[in-house]
């Protein structure tokens, strides 16, 4: 990372990252250098905490926001504020539409949505499950007379009617949005669009301004639940989270910025704030971390990593396999199952904010799933926090410097951790402070590991195959806990891990990406001419996304000729449950000898992904739905390379000790300044690596070294 002052210095690409407790702010200079900023999350009014943590970065190039922020030429955010709202319910007033006698459907929510997000002794007793209140309420859904069948036949015609009666309805209940979903208008869209038309009509007759979505427009896929709730968050939450990221834009420009800002989305690319299917943006901070690691991994030649992010609430994990990304096309997420491509992630709740309390029927440590967000815990007094958290434990054990949390921005004080821990959690279990507190980060620290080990198994590797990354703003104070005597190839700490996911941002293609169901199944000694009109169909779907992914981009401005198509599928053996996304090795597809070439570019993925003995070509093949993307180059950062200069750390770089406990004792670990270490430097532990925006623990019987492209390998002995 360069921090060196310059006189000019121009400025081009913004990354940020709105977590519930921080917020990451990352600037990539015109030679790909870069800086990181971080700020308190400020949830009232995002705009404020993003322009602080920008103003704290920037100052490590001696810049001001009104000096850098004018050049820059684009700006990339992730955030959960979409998903806070779901979850919270306080989205827009919402109508749906969908077929008479189905009314009902949407607050079913495919009975999975019962236990969806429930531990898994909540999840066997059933008295447990419960649904949480429906993004639509009953008595804001209307049914229409009309009946499309699962091969794409109408066999009620519409009765349009209907229609005009259920707009009418929507319309006269005040709705501020009305979503559409018919069964099965993924395979004919034509009576779903009609009654968006006469819908569409009738909201204009009305003269309010009431935004329709039609879900064959947006979401053509299959699985009426999933599809239905996709489309829904168009209309209940992505709608009052565009006018957010606004304000952001709006924020920024009377600073100096001149463009759009882009929004992280779930399958990986970035897409403008102002597209069509911003829904696709819902879970999008978690996201920049693993592109980072991808594109770090890229970098660096590394092909297999573990993707570990610790922040202030959880603990997401993501797996790149031979430099694949896995991609789930019916996730879950806020409890709610969904239709959006997603980067295959998992998610614990627990992360350094969360609270820690005691079982009141077993006196066991519970872990989360609530957090204190920004306000960190007891220890900040300004947070108005009473229940312990992690990071009160972090203060107690000598792990956090309470005098310069954020550099300083806030103070925290140990002794109001001391009187909580031992209230609520020492005393009962009849523990000293300090073994309470020690055994709340090894329990936090067993669970992660175990999750990690139970991830990487269940793709049929072992951790000696794996990289793992260590990032997100407390991610290298636990690195050493959850991947000890798991033996990874590598455990790799980025000197900038507290802007991980903000970098990852930096480093994401300006991409849109349309998705089709299809249900194409081809026996493995099908005849030439089947296997020739199943790449026909497939090609006749990538022409139909190809015009809605240059659509998007035309609205921001840029012309087909500058959009690279990247047309994809999903295949998978006959009788499978899953599939796999492969990207197409062929642009267009029309000849039975390019099917065979698609069928050889699955196969090959499926040998990486899990093992080449799993593949099954006896069973033949199914493609389950097209893909296209287009994207367009964006400048990206470039991975720091300095010369390494030896193995001891220069003596400016040492700050002194501080009392760490672990293992049942205090010892003396050595403090040094992250920012002064240089490349080759070796730390030995027990020490601790302090910057502004991170803590970086090394314990005893672990060392440290720093390569020269300012990666911290943390290794066992």
């Amino acid at each position: 990372m360069d921090t060196h002052t310059r006189n000019v210095r121009n400025v081009q690409v913004l990354g940020i990252d709105a977590g519930g407790t921080m917020t990451d702010t990352f600037f990539v200079d015109a030679d790909g250098d870069f800086v990181v900023g971080k700020a308190q999350s400020t949830p009232q009014n995002e705009s404020i905490g993003l322009l602080e943590s920008s103003e704290e970065g920037l100052a490590n190039w001696n810049l001001s926001l009104d000096e850098a922020l004018p050049s820059l030429l684009t700006g990339v955010y992730s955030g959960t504020a979409m998903l806070n709202r779901v979850v919270q319910r306080k989205g827009l007033k919402c109508g749906l539409i969908v077929n008479a006698g189905m009314e009902d459907f949407h607050r079913m929510g495919r009975a999975v949505q019962s236990h969806l997000g429930y531990s898994y002794p909540d999840r066997i007793h059933l008295n447990t499950h419960r649904y949480d209140p429906p993004l639509v309420p009953k008595h804001l859904t209307r049914g229409v007379v009309e009946r499309t069948d699962m091969q794409g036949m109408s066999v009620i015609p519409l009765r349009e009617d209907t229609a005009r009666a259920a707009a009418a309805d929507l319309i006269k209940a005040g709705v501020e949005s009305i979503v559409i979903s018919l069964l099965h208008s993924y395979k004919d869209p034509t009576n779903e669009r009609r009654v968006r038309d006469i819908v569409l009509e009738a909201v204009k007759e009305s003269g309010k301004a009431i935004v329709v979505f039609a879900s064959a427009d947006y979401y053509p896929v299959r699985k009426e639940t999933h599809r239905t709730n996709t489309t829904i968050l168009e209309g209940y939450a992505a709608e009052p989270s565009r006018q957010t990221l606004m304000t952001i834009s709006d924020a920024f420009k009377g600073r100096g910025t001149k463009f759009d800002f882009r929004v992280m989305a779930t399958h990986g690319g970035t897409i403008s704030w102002k597209a069509k299917e911003l829904a696709r943006t819902i879970v999008s901070g978690p996201i920049g971390g693993v592109i980072g690691a991808k594109y770090l991994g890229a970098t660096l030649g590394y092909k297999n990593i573990a993707c570990s992010d610790i922040g202030g609430t959880s603990f997401d994990v993501a797996l790149i396999t031979q430099g694949e990304l896995t991609i789930k096309n019916d996730p879950d997420m806020a409890r709610l199952v969904l239709s959006l491509p997603l980067v295959a992630m998992d998610s614990v709740g627990a992360g350094a904010g969360s609270f820690v309390r005691l079982d009141p029927y077993t006196n066991a440590i519970k872990l989360g799933p609530d957090s204190a967000g920004y306000r960190v815990g007891v220890c900040w007094e300004g947070g108005g926090i009473e229940t312990v958290t992690v990071s009160d434990c972090h203060v107690v054990l000598g792990y956090l410097n309470p005098d310069n949390f954020l550099g300083g921005q806030i103070k925290l004080d140990r002794q109001r951790a001391i009187d909580a821990i031992k209230t609520q959690i020492a005393d009962p279990l009849h523990l000293s402070v300090e073994d309470a507190a020690a055994g709340v980060i090894e329990l936090l620290d067993s669970d992660l590991r175990n999750y990690l080990r139970s991830m990487i198994s269940g793709k049929g590797y072992g951790p000696e195959n794996f990289v793992c990354f260590s990032y997100g703003g407390a991610g290298p104070v636990h690195a050493y806990g959850y991947t000890e005597g798991l033996g990874f190839e590598d455990v790799i700490v980025p000197a900038w891990a507290a802007g991980f996911s903000a970098f990852g941002c930096a480093a994401a293609d300006f991409e849109y990406r349309y998705d089709k169901s299809l249900d194409i199944n081809l026996a493995p000694d099908a005849p030439a001419e089947q296997r020739a009109e199943a790449a026909k169909v497939l090609q006749n779907a990538w022409a139909e996304l190809t015009k809605n992914v240059l659509e998007e981009f035309r609205l921001n401005g840029y012309d087909a000729d500058k959009v690279k198509l990247q047309p994809g599928y999903r295949m998978q053996y006959r009788g499978q449950l899953n599939d796999l996304e492969v990207e197409s090795p062929l642009a267009v597809v029309n000849e039975a000898a390019d099917w065979d070439r698609l069928v050889d570019a699955f196969n090959d993925t499926y040998a990486r992904v899990y093992a080449a003995s799993a593949r099954s070509p006896e069973l033949g093949y199914s493609v389950t739905g097209a893909i296209m993307r287009g994207a367009v180059p964006i400048p990206k950062p470039k991975i720091p390379k300095e010369a390494e200069v030896g193995r001891i750390p220069p003596s400016d770089a040492s700050i002194g000790t501080r009392k760490f406990y672990r293992k049942s004792g205090w010892m003396d670990a050595a403090l040094y300044k992250m920012e002064r270490l240089l490349p080759g430097n070796v730390v030995t532990g027990p020490a601790i690596i302090e910057s502004d925006a991170t803590t970086f623990v090394v314990p005893d019987g672990f060392e440290t070294f720093l390569d020269g492209h300012r990666l911290f390998h943390l290794r066992q002995f």
